[in-house]
């Protein structure tokens, strides 16, 4: 983990009236304290491969100490969107860094990959410690979860372009399969879709969940609508579920043909990724709406296409299967929340009218649906 601009540093006196960085809106020692307090938190996450620790200018992986003979290895980037607006307006930062964490690893595994190790970027107007170690230590929290190491980063203060408590972040993750393992393998029709719950929102559509919470006249700090023991703005940081765990799980035991993240376009939108010529995926709705999804509804009078289109809507990861019975089971026992919410047919002559070409999900929710 480095900062910005933090090499070559003097402390030699600068000219009396002269500039020096600090003036200019840079803190080298903020930055150099930073670096300190995060050093236990990124050594937290140490695993097998994991050469060296924090600042060197690269970070080094050894993928034969890893246990790999014949890796191909899978990358992926993210970011956590707009949420990170009410991070930074509630003062609640240490979970946007499950969800940077979330959104990168989860990509990884819907490839069959191992997750190895993650570097994450930060960018902010004026460095505040205390801000930026509660997001890093988000993180850090989330690579445990997923079983990598954060290997590194970068923290890079920038005055003008950033106001001074506003922060963006990035993450960077890097797994690896054998050869001939990679997702997916061949989907047939007549295999199952099973769903894995969601813990909400995630980190998509939260700009549209913004703009329904301010024409809603709700503070952060009023209960929330659809989870009235928690104020609004807790209940709506809920981080990214991470799956790694079950899904390797279920994949090392031959169970999981293919997986698709719902992230941004929702299923209709992350299924056909998935999906190979000829099949669609018939959805049926039978699973657990959670309470944050009706109320965006009601009180954004968001229609039931639109809701699919935007939010997972309590499915956070799709997963095809030919034996569904052994598939949920194992994935229970992960203390996974399974639900059976349709299978793989032949398209036929299904090429649904939704100003996208075929989607080849066919998906018909009952009025009602988003009560």
């Amino acid at each position: 983990m480095t900062t910005a601009d933090n090499q070559g540093t003097s402390r030699a006196p600068h000219a009396a009236g002269g500039l020096d960085y600090r003036t200019a809106g840079v803190d080298i020692e903020a930055g150099d304290a930073l670096v300190d307090s995060i050093k236990p938190l990124a050594k937290a996450t140490f695993r097998r491969g994991v050469m060296g620790g924090l600042g060197g200018f690269g970070a080094l992986f050894d993928l034969k100490a890893a246990g790999f003979t014949d890796p191909v290895l899978v990358s992926t980037t993210d970011g956590v969107g707009t949420k990170l607006r009410i991070a930074i307006e509630t003062g609640l930062h240490d979970s946007v860094g499950v969800d940077l964490v979330a959104m990168c690893v989860n990509d990884l595994v819907v490839q069959g990959a191992e997750p190895l190790f993650f570097l994450d970027y930060f960018a902010t107007g004026k460095l505040s410690v205390a801000q930026a170690r509660a997001v890093i230590a988000g993180i850090a929290s989330g690579c445990h979860e997923a079983g990598c190491a954060l290997v590194g980063g970068e923290t890079a203060e920038m005055p003008g372009m950033y106001d001074n408590d506003d922060y963006d972040l990035a993450g960077f993750a890097v797994g690896a399969a054998e050869r001939g393992h990679l997702l997916p393998k061949p989907i047939q029709a007549g295999d199952t879709i099973l769903g894995l719950a969601s813990a909400g929102a995630h980190s998509n559509g939260f700009s549209l969940i913004r703009r329904i919470v301010q024409s809603s006249g709700l503070s952060w700090t009023d209960a929330a609508p659809f989870a009235p023991d928690q104020a609004l703005g807790p209940a709506l940081m809920t981080p990214t579920r991470i799956y790694v765990a079950a899904m390797l799980a279920l994949h090392r035991a031959g169970l999981l043909k293919a997986a698709a993240h719902i992230t941004g376009g929702g299923l209709p939108g992350n299924l056909p990724r998935v999906l190979p010529n000829g099949t669609v995926a018939a959805l049926t709705p039978t699973w657990p709406v959670p309470p944050i999804f009706n109320w965006l509804s009601r009180a954004g009078k968001v229609d039931a296409g639109e809701m699919l289109r935007v939010f997972n809507c309590g499915i956070g990861m799709a997963l095809v299967v030919s034996d569904a019975a052994a598939a949920t089971r194992l994935l229970e026992e992960q203390g996974e929340t399974v639900s059976r919410i349709g299978e793989i047919e032949a398209a036929g002559d299904f090429v649904p009218d939704n100003g996208h070409g075929p989607a080849l999900v066919r998906f018909d929710p009952p009025s009602g649906w988003l009560a």
